[in-house]
């Protein structure tokens, strides 16, 4: 029996928005002050390498997903195409390094919303969060839309105000006297760090199986939301930098509030921002994560009743229940903000598998050109082995952890 498919409703502007929610949220407002402790001015040269990758991945996701428009993502490309085993070991790492990642935006929203509380508040707060978003995935991915797309415009205006606030605010720093430290291999890990936050494109292709058109759609929204994603990184990147200088925003717990201190009644309206933006995060983190463990679940990876699809809202409730209920979990027993390394390790790899399938496509299946998931590929491992040592050491023990379960699970799974 053919087993309940979900349904198509997403569009090039709600697929777009999904990508913008999972881009342009607590990455922004967190990810510049290490990738500045490692670069210092270099940060610039990092983003810029960041980008390039992303848009390699990017565009070999696209014409994978439009060629398998399934949910998965990755995991469902690198089964087709390179075998079982590496289409469940980017699975496996896409799941594992995301829910942490989820936990970790839920201790930001509560961080952000509650920054003098302590941590039994802040926890609460938190789980709060990831149960309310999980109550709202449940009712249907365009209610789920809808409330990224607020998320995301009262975002935007806030990111733009602080850009506004850091030119002008009077506190503009000369990086040519503060350069701060700058060397290769910082470049490359601020570029591991800040890949982090373009991660987000991967949404859209893990919805694939609830986009319409996705032969068309997919192509269109995943670069577009990178686009538009890549040039408000840069405006805040430099003013970030203009306003406090690398060595001061790498030492700021809060570096794109305390680059609007020229304007201190925005202060507190970009706190509420950084707080609603890790909130479209781990909104559109969930829809991720819960998507792709359906997948798994179909093909007996894990367990198959997280494939079972709501009759009504035709969502994977399961899925959606259990992924909310682990992070819940998490958030409330474990401080996980330092997860950004260990995600970027975990996605890095994921991608370097989409890339390594994009490669087989024929032209007649819509190959990319050539040199894009050579340099995809090439760009994932080099940043994977760039970051901190803790977080390329917990993201391949985590991986190794995944192999081992297929090798004793093999057998069942063999044909």
């Amino acid at each position: 029996m053919t087993s309940p498919r979900l349904a198509r409703r997403l569009g090039t502007g709600g697929a777009v928005t999904i990508g913008l929610g999972s881009m342009i949220g607590a990455g922004v407002f967190a990810a510049f002050a290490p990738a500045a402790e490692a670069a210092g001015s270099g940060l610039l040269a990092g983003l810029a390498i960041a980008a390039v990758v992303a848009y390699c991945n990017a565009t070999s996701s696209a014409r994978l997903a439009a060629r398998y428009p399934a949910s998965g993502g990755t995991y469902v490309y690198g089964r087709e195409r390179l075998g079982p085993f590496w289409g469940y070991l980017a699975g496996w790492g896409f799941v594992v390094g995301k829910t942490a990642s989820c936990a970790a935006m839920a201790l930001t929203v509560a961080a952000y919303a509650l920054p003098d509380a302590g941590r039994p508040a802040r926890a609460a707060v938190a789980v709060l969060a990831v149960l309310a978003l999980t109550a709202l995935n449940y009712f249907g991915v365009q209610k789920s839309v809808a409330a990224t797309r607020a998320i995301v415009a009262v975002v935007l205006v806030v990111l733009a105000l602080v850009v506004v606030a850091a030119i002008t605010g009077g506190r503009a720093a000369d990086l040519a006297r503060t350069p701060g430290t700058t060397s290769p291999l910082g470049v490359l890990q601020a570029a591991g760090l800040l890949f982090f936050a373009f991660a987000g494109y991967a949404r859209i292709a893990t919805l694939g199986e609830e986009v319409r058109d996705p032969a068309r759609t997919i192509p269109r929204a995943i670069p577009i939301a990178l686009g538009i994603t890549l040039v408000v990184y840069a405006a805040v990147a430099v003013a970030v930098l203009t306003a406090l200088g690398p060595a001061a925003l790498a030492a700021a717990p809060d570096p794109i509030a305390t680059a609007a201190a020229g304007w201190p009644w925005l202060v507190p309206v970009v706190r509420a921002g950084a707080a609603l933006a890790a909130l479209g995060s781990l909104l559109a983190l969930v829809l991720g994560v819960s998507r792709t463990t359906l997948a798994m679940a179909r093909d007996g990876h894990l367990p198959r009743t997280l494939a079972a699809i709501h009759p009504r809202h035709r969502v994977p409730h399961h899925a959606e229940i259990a992924v909310g209920v682990t992070v819940a979990l998490l958030a409330s027993a474990v401080d996980l903000r330092g997860a950004i390394g260990f995600s970027s390790f975990a996605v890095l790899v994921y991608y370097a598998v989409a890339n390594a399938s994009a490669w087989t496509l024929r032209v007649d299946e819509g190959r990319p050109p050539r040199a894009v998931p050579v340099v995809g590929l090439l760009g994932c491992l080099l940043l994977a082995a760039t970051l901190p040592t803790a977080s390329v050491l917990s993201g391949a023990a985590v991986l190794a952890l995944g192999a081992a379960v297929w090798v004793i699970r093999w057998p069942r799974h063999g044909r």
